[in-house]
C-alpha cells in the first residue's frame, strides 16, 4: 500500500476512533434494570390494605407552559421556538404546585421533568418541586429518560436530561427502573435519542404486602410505530408479572396513543402516527383504565381530552393521550381529567383516580 494511501487510512481510522471516543463520553446508556436511589424518611406514613388511593398522573411538559410552538411540536420541525423563558417557567411551577395542592393526590406521576437541560435553564425541576411540596410528598423517585451532556442537533446544541418523577404521600420501599425498546435508528443518532423507561416504586402495606406504582412516558408516534407496539409489549408483560404474582399495581403516564375511535375524529393532518388499531389493546383488553374507551369516546368524550398539542392549527384538547391502567384487584371510585385550570400549563392535561386497594 503506498504511504500516501496508508497515512489516509490511519487518519481516517484515527478521526473515526476519536469521533467514537467523543460520542461514548457525551451519551448514555442505561442498563435493562437498574435499582435507583429513593428519597424517602423512615417517618413516611405505611400503606394500609383496604384504604382508599388517589393517584394524578400528568406530563408537565418541562414547565415550559403554552406559550410556544417548539421546533418539535410541528411534522416538518418547522416550529419557531426552542426554549421557554425563565418567566414562564417561574409561572408554570407556581401554577404546577398549586393545582397539586389542590388536588392532593397521595401519588403524584409526572412526566417531562427536566434535569440540567439547557432548553429548561440547567434547572433541577424535581428539587423544585420538592422545596414547595415536601409537607406532601416526603418520598420520590426518580429514573432518566433522556440524558446526553451535548447533543449537536441546531435546536438543541447542548445538554439534555428529562426524567420521570413519582412524589409519594407514603413510603417508598424502593424503586427501579426498567428500560423499554428504544426506536430504531443508526447507530449515531441512537446514542442521542431517548430512551423511554418504567419508573417502578415498591410501596410496602402494613401487613407485610405490597402495591406496585408504575410511572412511563412512552415515544412520540412514527410513522410504523414499531416503537411503541415494542414498548407496549414490553410495558404489558411487566404488567403481567406483577398480575401473576398477586401484587395490585398500577401504572399512569403519557401513553401518546389513542383510545378506540378518537382516530377517525382527528382531521386528517393530525393523524400521522397514530393507528386506527390503537397499540394500546395490548393492555386495554386485560386491564381495566381510566378513561375508559366508553369514556373517551361517548357523548361526554370532551371531559376525556388530555392532550392540547403546540400547533397553531390546534385551538382545544383534542385527543386522549394519558391514561391510568390499575389491577382488577383495584376498585375505581372515581376518575376525571382536570381541565379547566390546566390548558395554560403543559401540552397535557392530569388524570386523576381514586381506588380503594384490597383488603388482601
Amino acid at each position: 500500500m503506498p504511504r500516501l494511501l496508508r497515512n489516509t487510512v490511519l487518519g481516517l481510522l484515527l478521526t473515526a476512533a476519536l469521533l467514537a471516543s467523543l460520542i461514548y463520553s457525551l451519551t448514555w446508556r442505561p442498563e435493562a434494570k437498574e435499582v435507583l436511589t429513593v428519597s424517602c424518611p423512615t417517618t413516611a406514613p405505611v400503606l394500609v390494605p383496604g384504604q382508599a388511593l388517589k393517584v394524578m398522573t400528568w406530563n408537565v411538559q418541562y414547565l415550559a407552559g403554552k406559550r410556544y410552538v417548539f421546533w418539535y411540536n410541528l411534522a416538518d420541525g418547522s416550529g419557531p421556538d426552542t426554549r421557554p423563558t425563565a418567566e414562564d417557567m417561574a409561572f408554570s411551577l407556581d401554577q404546577v404546585t398549586r393545582v397539586i395542592r389542590d388536588e392532593q393526590p397521595d401519588l403524584v406521576l409526572l412526566q417531562e421533568v427536566d434535569k440540567n437541560a439547557k432548553a429548561s435553564g440547567y434547572q433541577d425541576q424535581l428539587k423544585l418541586l420538592q422545596e414547595r411540596l415536601v409537607d406532601l410528598y416526603p418520598c420520590s423517585a426518580q429514573a432518566v429518560t433522556w440524558q446526553a451532556d451535548f447533543v449537536p442537533d441546531r435546536h438543541i446544541f447542548g445538554s439534555v436530561g428529562r426524567t420521570l418523577v413519582t412524589l409519594s404521600r407514603f413510603q417508598i420501599e424502593h424503586a427501579e427502573r426498567l428500560q423499554l425498546p428504544v426506536a430504531e435508528a443508526n447507530l449515531i443518532s441512537r446514542q442521542f435519542a431517548p430512551k423511554p423507561a418504567l419508573l417502578v416504586s415498591y410501596l410496602p402495606l402494613n401487613d407485610g404486602g405490597q402495591f406496585v406504582a408504575i410511572n412511563t412516558q412512552l415515544d412520540s408516534p412514527t410513522q410504523d410505530n414499531s416503537n411503541l407496539r415494542q414498548q407496549m409489549q414490553a410495558t404489558a408483560a411487566a404488567l403481567n408479572r406483577f398480575e401473576s404474582y398477586g401484587t395490585p399495581w398500577l401504572i399512569g403516564g403519557d401513553f401518546n396513543l389513542l383510545p378506540i375511535g378518537q382516530y377517525l375524529r382527528l382531521p386528517a393532518e393530525q393523524r400521522a402516527g397514530y393507528s386506527p388499531d390503537s397499540e394500546l389493546h395490548q393492555l386495554w383488553e386485560k386491564y381495566p383504565m381510566i378513561p375508559s374507551n366508553p369514556e373517551a369516546t361517548g357523548i361526554d368524550r370532551e371531559l376525556w381530552l388530555t392532550h392540547f398539542p403546540n400547533d397553531p392549527r390546534v385551538e382545544e384538547p383534542d385527543r386522549t393521550l394519558d391514561y391510568l391502567f390499575y389491577s382488577p384487584k383495584l376498585k375505581r371510585i372515581e376518575g376525571y381529567v382536570r381541565q379547566e385550570d390546566t390548558l395554560t400549563l403543559s401540552d397535557h392535561l392530569p388524570v386523576v383516580g381514586r381506588f380503594l386497594l384490597p383488603l388482601d
